[in-house]
């Protein structure tokens, strides 16, 4: 469904500029586009590559071990379903403990087979179980402690001070998530109402 919306808004923009024979235009903003998305992908990579070795620290020193046991407690509470030894449990938090320092390329992969594991445990269902639901919530929505992808991105186009956003951050995806939450378990609750 996304493909088509992307190609219908493609194809709407150059029926636009043909008519209105602004195409030049057009080809122009293609190519800088292009140029820009190289240049800040080349400037993601290092400070990418940081961030990712020095969580690969974290996880050798035992951090992302203590951060995982710090949210274990309430993670077992949003997610009641799943067994506690679980590898589902795991996953879950590492992609937590990832979201939390800005590591969305690092967290996709373990949001990944959190989610191939809980499909397991709702028997290979094609319908997704309730752990599968709030899990796809939270980590849409996750608190993020260092965003690291957008300090990149700051530094790259040259800002004075590209750690400033780090507070409003932190605030604004802690009222993300706990509106995930909320929003997840109103409409939980409201479906096993239906049901009895």
């Amino acid at each position: 469904m996304v493909n088509i919306i992307w190609v219908s808004l493609f194809v709407i923009g150059l029926v636009f500029a043909g008519i209105n024979g602004t195409m030049d235009q057009v080809n122009e903003a293609i190519f800088q586009g292009a140029k820009e998305a190289v240049t800040i992908c080349i400037g993601l990579i290092s400070v990418l590559t940081f961030w990712l070795g020095l969580m690969r620290i974290a996880e050798k020193a035992g951090l992302l071990l203590g951060m995982s046991r710090l949210l274990q407690p309430i993670v077992k509470r949003l997610f009641p379903d799943i067994p506690k030894d679980h590898p589902a449990m795991g996953y879950i938090l590492s992609n937590m403990s990832a979201n939390m320092f800005g590591l969305g390329n690092a967290a996709t992969p373990m949001g990944i087979k959190a989610m191939e594991e809980l499909k397991s445990l709702n028997g290979g269902k094609d319908e997704a179980s309730r752990s599968m639901i709030t899990l796809l919530a939270v980590n849409t929505a996750s608190i993020t402690l260092i965003p690291t992808t957008v300090i990149a991105i700051r530094i790259q186009y040259g800002s004075v001070s590209p750690t400033e956003i780090v507070g409003t951050t932190i605030l604004a995806t802690a009222c993300s998530t706990l509106g995930a939450i909320l929003v997840d378990r109103f409409f939980y609750y409201r479906r096993m109402k239906r049901r009895t």
